[in-house]
């Protein structure tokens, strides 16, 4: 209402001087027109002169308050763009004209800033959306700068400050040629290691234009989790293809071989040859491999076994203190020194308590066992174990021990069922322990670097 008031006396103004000047000029028209007359030109010049001093008059007053309320309207504009709420024109001013001109741009003012508020707003709404969600979110421009990123992102790439595409070196130089490289459209896949241990970032491509600058919107998700399900799922179905013809076949083999032994055991009493004796040290050979056989396939059963957990809630250092008692109790001639770390002191997990304990059993064994193949460091192994919540309020539990290294070669293959480099093993341990792991909605990975550390991560 105020601007269109403002408006009007403006254009009011406006049609006045317009209408000033043109009587102004009508009258000097009158004086050139009727020079001759010298009574009636002296009355014209009067009354034309009058009239220009007038217009001038008239033009230096409006000229005055364009320039007042431009100054207003520049003090508006600066104190916008250094987010200066404060500003505020006086309304009570004895002149009409600059009242309505400081009421107009009061509640310009107060437009803008709300618009400005609401934008911020939306800002903070999509930013959280991004922090929220479990997808990486990287946007770049074309020169490599970062635009925006979200926590998950930084997560993923192992970073805490990233700027720029080139500090993605640090982290892994294909890594950075991947990103840098990519177009919009593209689907890839970059594998990388980091203390947390191999990150499989599958990134999907798209871009945008912003204020006539081309950006690049990248997507990252770690899909080792989807890898290993699929993995596991596949030797889960070969493994019960596999025991339901083996033992198909064993079982029957197995029983008459035990059936023919107790006939020539019953016929050596009254015959006995060289021949029957060949018999039985050919059935009780029979007999001997189908069992082994069978206890073999048994023992790969347990893989596809594993029971529906059940989670409850219990003290993560009062368990991991009975593990370690049991693997004293279970390994007592093993010179090994544990360590034991939890923080807080009072960590709970919620689990199933003893399918954990399963994993870490079996941990602690292999650990032992790596120490006394005698690549020990010091004078005696020592094995550690440590507790704690990350950032993302995740339980981790990491066991490490200072025996050999497992080589690289080896380390890509040990949680794959029936991989074994131990003589006389089973080559499923540590399979059933991601297994458990994944069925109660965690992970376990070997770090790549420093001592043979694996993580157990319960989310």
């Amino acid at each position: 209402m105020h601007i269109r008031s403002l408006k009007n006396q403006y254009l009011f103004r406006i049609a006045v001087s317009l209408l000033w000047a043109v009587v102004t000029g009508a009258l000097w028209m009158s004086v050139w027109t009727n020079r001759g007359s010298s009574h009636i030109c002296d009355i014209l010049l009067f009354w034309a002169v009058v009239a220009t001093l007038a217009l001038f008059v008239l033009v230096y007053w409006q000229y005055g308050l364009y320039r007042a309320h431009t100054r207003k309207v520049l003090f508006l504009l600066e104190a916008l763009e250094n987010d200066d709420a404060s500003v505020h024109f006086v309304e009570t001013e004895a002149n009409r004209d600059n009242r309505l001109v400081s009421q107009a741009l009061n509640k310009v003012a107060q437009i803008l800033y709300k618009v400005k508020s609401e934008t911020a707003q939306q800002e903070k709404y999509y930013e959280l959306i991004l922090e929220c969600v479990n997808t990486g979110i990287l946007v770049l421009n074309d020169n490599g700068a970062v635009y925006q990123k979200n926590s998950e992102a930084l997560r993923l790439l192992g970073m805490e400050v990233f700027t720029h595409v080139r500090q993605l070196e640090r982290v892994d130089s294909h890594l950075m040629e991947v990103v840098t490289a990519c177009c919009p459209g593209d689907k890839l896949q970059a594998v990388f290691s980091n203390e947390r241990g191999t990150v499989n970032l599958s990134i999907r491509v798209s871009d945008i234009h912003v204020h006539q600058e081309h950006l690049r919107i990248l997507a990252l998700n770690d899909i080792n989790n989807e890898l290993d399900e699929k993995e596991v799922d596949s030797w889960i179905r070969l493994t019960r293809v596999l025991t339901h013809e083996i033992m198909n076949a064993v079982t029957p083999i197995t029983s008459l071989s035990d059936t023919l032994l107790t006939l020539m055991n019953e016929a050596d009493a009254s015959d006995p040859s060289a021949s029957q004796e060949e018999i039985r040290n050919g059935l009780q050979t029979i007999s001997s491999t189908g069992k082994g056989l069978l206890s073999f396939v048994e023992n790969y059963r347990r893989f596809t076994r594993i029971p529906t957990p059940e989670p409850s809630l219990f003290y993560v250092k009062a368990f991991l203190q009975r593990m370690v008692d049991l693997a004293r109790h279970q390994h007592a001639e093993a010179h090994v020194v544990y360590q034991l770390e939890v923080v807080p002191d009072d960590l709970i997990l919620y689990a199933d308590e003893s399918l954990v304990s399963q994993v870490v059993i079996n941990l602690l064994k292999n650990a032992i066992q790596a120490i006394e193949s005698g690549g020990c460091t010091g004078t005696e192994g020592r094995i550690c174990l440590r507790a704690y919540c990350n950032e993302a309020e995740a339980v981790l539990i990491e066991i490490s021990n200072n025996g050999p290294a497992i080589p690289a070669d080896i380390a890509e293959h040990i949680f794959i069922p029936f991989f074994t480099t131990k003589e006389g093993g089973s080559g499923i341990g540590l399979s059933i322990s991601r297994q458990i792991m994944r069925l109660s909605g965690g992970s376990i990975t070997l770090l790549p670097k420093g001592e043979t550390t694996f993580v157990l991560k319960f989310n």
